[in-house]
């Protein structure tokens, strides 16, 4: 904490308790920010306020978008999924307009932030070799009640990145949103470091299909961009995406955008004790067919829960040949990626951004899902306080 000056000491009160102030929060000075609302009495109340007064700091990192000083040498391109940087644009046949751009140093995670098994090393140790992988585990209530926070948690930190979305705004400052908003909540990123993924989130831009790598590139009027957030919290995750529109979009990426959420809703609405999960594939290739679009075969949905990825996985295609019926307590994921051509894809350099491979655009939405013993519950479901962006959903 750093000691005011005689006259705020005189003038200030605690933004704790009231009192008269003598000490100021150290951050708030670092950001030039006004004293009136960084002042407290005691360490005790700075302590007591840490929870609420922190997002202080993000609000105002938040207000600074679109400022950010020229690329610095630290800045480069990504390849050997993120096991390996670059100066020079890859050379590639790319398939569509968009490319790489160079890609901002690794962020650092508190010491006091539980962390999975791969933050420091980027691989994990437990999720490769579980019986989970194989076995579709039944959570526990008390696993349930850590996922509900957990999904909370992460639909906060997606609805954050979703305010900040427009042209000019470039994917790493995204990134960094979603860094800052997942650490106030004292939350780890769960993509940050996993098998040496460089970034707290994904950014799929166009015809980007997923695991976008966030970069200094600057969102364009007539973008799409998904952005894909799983958090690690209470020794489990939660783990959702949504594409938005950027700025003024043309009318084939407002029905792709549109068709792929209602593909995402029809899946959902099946799910129920009993139900074969190859089922939803079926559900979701019907409903985009029926719009002229295809559905990506080469990711799928997936087990979630104090693993980041398990059994069951969850294809999103026709005649699929996924095992198993769902049972209540189980906790997956259903997240189609739906294209505007051909559903084929390929991989950039970096490792990671998978892209159309005609150039096409590419639109997915995910949930977290809990199979309950009537049906299912959305963990991450849209709260009252998240932003209005998809104009289907208005009244």
């Amino acid at each position: 904490m750093a000691g005011g000056s005689d006259v705020a000491e005189a003038t200030l009160s605690c933004a704790q308790c009231g009192k008269p102030a003598h000490l100021q929060c150290p951050k708030c000075v670092e950001l030039k920010l006004p004293r009136e609302d960084a002042a407290f009495c005691t360490q005790e109340c700075f302590k007591a306020s840490w929870s609420s007064h922190k997002l202080v700091h993000l609000k105002a990192k938040l207000s600074t978008l679109g400022t950010a000083e020229p690329l610095g040498d630290n800045w480069q391109y990504c390849l050997k999924k993120g096991q390996h940087r670059t100066p020079k644009l890859p050379h590639f046949d790319w398939t569509g307009t968009l490319r790489p751009y160079p890609i901002s140093s690794m962020r650092s995670v508190p010491y006091h932030i539980n962390q999975p098994d791969w933050a420091v090393d980027g691989i994990p140790k437990i999720e490769p070799n579980s019986d989970l992988q194989h076995v579709v585990e039944i959570k526990s209530p008390e696993q349930i009640e850590r996922m509900r926070e957990t999904c909370r948690i992460a639909r906060e930190v997606l609805d954050a990145a979703a305010r900040i979305v427009r042209p000019g705004v470039t994917t790493d400052e995204i990134d960094r949103v979603v860094h800052e908003a997942t650490i106030a909540a004292g939350a780890y990123p769960s993509p940050l470091n996993y098998h040496f993924f460089p970034k707290s989130c994904c950014t799929s831009v166009n015809e980007v299909i997923c695991h976008g790598i966030p970069d200094a590139r600057k969102l364009e009027d007539g973008d799409i961009v998904n952005v894909d957030i799983t958090v690690y919290f209470k020794g489990v995750h939660g783990d959702l995406n949504e594409t938005f529109f950027v700025g003024n979009v043309d009318e084939t990426s407002k029905q792709l955008v549109q068709c792929t959420y209602e593909c995402l809703e029809k899946a959902i609405s099946i799910v129920k004790p009993g139900v074969r999960f190859r089922e939803i594939g079926e559900v979701i290739n019907r409903h985009s067919s029926m719009s002229g679009f295809s559905v990506v075969k080469s990711y799928c949905g997936h087990g979630i829960g104090e693993l980041f990825h398990c059994a069951p996985n969850i294809p999103h295609y026709g005649r699929n040949k996924a095992v198993g019926v769902m049972k209540a307590g189980q906790t997956f994921t259903i997240e189609p990626m739906i294209n505007a051509g051909v559903w084929r894809d390929r991989m950039w350099p970096d490792g990671w951004t998978a892209v159309t491979a005609d150039g096409k655009r590419s639109a997915q939405f995910e949930h977290t899902l809990l199979v309950t013993e009537s049906g299912v519950e959305v963990l991450t479901a849209r709260l009252p306080s998240s932003p209005d962006v998809f104009p289907w959903l208005k009244p």
